[in-house]
């Protein structure tokens, strides 16, 4: 059968790393005695339907299906640092990621809608300037937040596996041994980054809401909130793209702010924590091996 190529993904979690195949997604976590236990769970079956061949829809669904995903892996994580009548359930975790989804557009979109709104008709800006304004303040809460709260001490530590995680799947697609040392060596920032897929959906939010010109409050608040799934899939194809144009040297600097932004949301792993990301790496190649490939494409190194 010939292989076609697919790449691979991942996401730092609470002491430990996410890693997503064809397949399977794997989540391996430093528990507090320093053993690495790991969970591997089969994907849906959405990843090797038609559903990926189809622009945009494909963004929309592949999306949802990470942040799921990435709640389990994360609940998964802070359940091993903790005792068992402190630890997060279904219920729960299903609460929480729709109150971060909540919280996370009230945040970024409304709240800058609001405030540039009132620039607009207060200072009698126009609707160029207060869209721009929009935009710039959306991106300003985006980098100040991360900036913030990277001060945190256990985020400073997430930040850390992040790195990991890039530093490991770089290695794998350069071709290189996946050993503590070798990883090391490789960047912290990856262009298949979620970072740059926020970074992007602020940057595709400044040119869509300029275009549409001035609204009502109500109406400008309601098409922010409308338009994020646009915005969501002209992010992920956008990154799609870019990441294919990677080898161009003309298509690097689409790619830079991206880059740029991740030096806030990694940090140099630690030894133990590129252990880490090795061994969920490895367990869902292993994991991914065992399972039959008859009708899903084996992910294979560029």
């Amino acid at each position: 059968m010939k292989e076609r190529l697919s790449t691979y993904g991942g996401q730092a979690v609470i002491e430990g790393v996410m890693m997503r195949g064809a397949q399977v997604c794997t989540v391996a976590i430093r528990s507090p005695d320093q053993s690495i236990v790991i969970e591997t769970q089969p994907l849906s079956g959405m990843y090797s339907s038609r559903i990926t061949k189809i622009p945009f829809l494909r963004g929309l669904l592949m999306l949802w299906d990470a942040l799921v995903l990435g709640m389990r892996a994360l609940t998964f994580s802070a359940n091993m640092q903790v005792d068992e009548e402190e630890q997060l359930e279904g219920a729960q975790m299903i609460l929480t990621l729709i109150l971060s989804l909540i919280v996370g557009i009230c945040l970024f979109f409304l709240l800058p809608a609001g405030a540039a709104y009132l620039v607009e008709r207060f200072v009698h800006w126009g609707a160029f300037g207060s869209n721009l304004l929009e935009g710039l303040i959306r991106l300003a809460l985006l980098v100040g937040y991360i900036w913030v709260i990277g001060f945190l001490p256990d985020i400073r530590r997430v930040y850390g596996y992040h790195g990991a995680e890039h530093k490991t799947i770089s290695a794998f697609e350069a071709g290189a041994e996946l050993g503590v040392d070798t990883v090391s060596q490789f960047p912290r920032e990856h262009p298949r980054c979620g970072t740059a897929f926020l970074l992007t959906v602020i940057g595709f939010s400044i040119l869509i809401f300029t275009a549409i010109g001035p609204q009502p409050l109500l109406q400008r608040l309601a098409s922010r909130i409308i338009l994020v799934p646009v915005l969501a899939s002209l992010a992920y194809e956008y990154i799609r793209l870019t990441a294919k144009l990677m080898r161009f040297s003309w298509a690097r600097p689409f790619v830079l702010p991206n880059l740029w932004l991740q030096r806030l949301t990694t940090r140099e792993p630690d030894p133990n924590m590129i252990e880490v990301a090795i061994a969920a790496f490895n367990a869902m190649r292993l994991q991914e091996e065992k399972t039959d490939t008859s009708s899903i494409p084996k992910p294979v190194a560029t």
